[in-house]
């Protein structure tokens, strides 16, 4: 029976200083997106990744592109590496959904880079306006974890797996929700490092100036399944793929759903490209026998290629 792959894109939060450093000393294909990237940022965004400082690295504007173009050149390593390997269907968390249009091929390498780019500037600018915070709701059914968004007025992030639900909004109501969510049967509550209320109301700025973006973007139907972030779905149509990618930012990452979609595919081999492995912890969460491999650098690159070709 022949087996399905599918390809998991990393979001932000995954960055690291000294990300695909590696890749591009040892593959020319990866040096090549580097280089090329930075001639179309017209900044050394590769400098930033390597040597950071974090901060840097950290900034919405800066960790967007730079975990697009790792993923995208450990894809572009492991095709060279195992060949043009069939792929059922691509999925990303949050910012990794337009790396995996770029990866469906919906929009070229560089129109993606130049998404990514302004999507990091725009929800910049929204953190900047705003004073917005995001917390994790570990060990709590969605049902209660609603409610308790619905009580204090924030909005749910993300649902990534059973028991681990991201709320965002408002820094005051969200600290407040973290002070109750005991009483709402939460086994934890934890604040989170970041810039700002990502996928939430907060955001709406960044959401209506992004939807222009996408309008003049160049675009077509991808080559194989996209997995919505807003749906937990197939995207069809190039309506749809700008319509989701629009509502992504402010609404909520359905992961879970878009992980089950990809199990109720068929899929059994699943590939998570981009720094870290979060990703597929999260997939183990929901099916723990899930075949995934990582690939962040060059020796795990090597190892998923001979995997591929084993299998």
């Amino acid at each position: 029976m022949a087996r399905k792959i599918a390809l998991l894109f990393a979001g932000q939060g995954a960055q690291s200083v000294g990300m695909a450093r590696d890749l591009t000393e040892q593959f020319s294909v990866a040096a090549e997106l580097c280089a090329r990237s930075n001639e179309l940022l017209g900044s050394n965004l590769t400098e930033i990744m390597w040597n950071g400082p974090e901060e840097t690295l950290t900034a919405t504007s800066n960790c967007q592109p730079a975990l697009y173009l790792h993923a995208l050149a450990g894809l572009a390593v492991l095709r060279e590496l195992a060949g043009d390997f069939p792929i059922d269907s691509v999925a990303g968390l949050s910012l990794g959904e337009l790396t995996a249009h770029a990866a469906a091929g919906t929009f070229d390498f560089a129109t993606g880079l130049k998404l990514v780019q302004k999507r990091g500037e725009l929800m910049d600018e929204a953190c900047a306006a705003t004073v917005g915070g995001m917390a994790a709701m570990i060990g709590g059914l969605e049902n209660d974890v609603r409610r308790l968004a619905a009580d204090e007025d924030v909005d749910i992030a993300n649902i990534n797996s059973p028991g681990q639900i991201v709320i965002s909004g408002e820094l005051a109501k969200v600290e407040a929700a973290v002070g109750v969510a005991r009483e709402y049967d939460i086994r934890r509550a934890t604040m989170l490092n970041v810039a700002g209320a990502y996928h939430s109301s907060l955001m709406q700025s960044a959401y209506e100036k992004f939807g222009e973006t996408l309008l003049e973007a160049q675009m077509q139907v991808p080559r194989f399944p996209v997995i919505s972030n807003v749906t937990g779905a197939e995207v069809e149509t190039l309506p749809e793929i700008r319509q989701t990618l629009q509502e992504q930012v402010t609404s909520t990452v359905r992961w879970y759903d878009c992980m089950q979609r990809m199990l109720n595919r068929g899929c059994d081999i699943f590939i998570e490209l981009g720094p870290g492995a979060v990703l597929a912890g999260l997939l183990r969460r929901v099916r723990k026998e899930s075949e995934v491999v990582s690939v962040s650098d060059s020796e795990s690159a090597r190892k998923c290629a001979e995997f591929l070709v084993a299998a």
